[in-house]
């Protein structure tokens, strides 16, 4: 039995602000993965395909508005703690400082620059 993601797509507004504050907060770089057509643009976390886990992208059309939508996207960290305390920095609000839950460690909540709640999570 797999787990069940295999993918993820974050719908912004602005990319490049969105694009900036996810690099700032996770300290990463995300690539092109298409050639922007009609409003349409994606920009995909870094990944390896051959990995347990799943990777996805942040994406900007004209179709699918951002924010206030019912699902949350955690990113694992080594600490969230160090990960949320770059939220505000980079444009967004932290909803959650770091808290425990129980065995599985644990999270902090964020919202994004583009209002997407999100999640980091880490064991420590």
């Amino acid at each position: 039995m797999n787990n069940p993601i295999g993918w993820f797509e974050i719908y912004v507004d602005d990319m490049s602000r969105a694009k900036t504050f996810y690099e700032t907060v996770l300290n990463i770089s995300l690539t092109s993965m298409v050639d922007p057509v009609d409003g349409f643009s994606m920009y995909g976390f870094p990944s390896d395909m051959e990995s347990y886990g799943s990777s996805g992208a942040l994406v900007s059309s004209p179709a699918v508005k951002a924010g206030n939508n019912s699902t949350v996207v955690y990113f694992s960290c080594e600490d969230c703690a160090t990960e949320a305390s770059r939220v505000v920095e980079a444009g967004g609000v932290l909803e959650r400082e770091k808290f425990a839950i129980g065995e599985y460690g644990f999270v902090s909540l964020a919202k994004d620059t583009e209002g997407n709640l999100i999640g980091l999570h880490s064991l420590k």
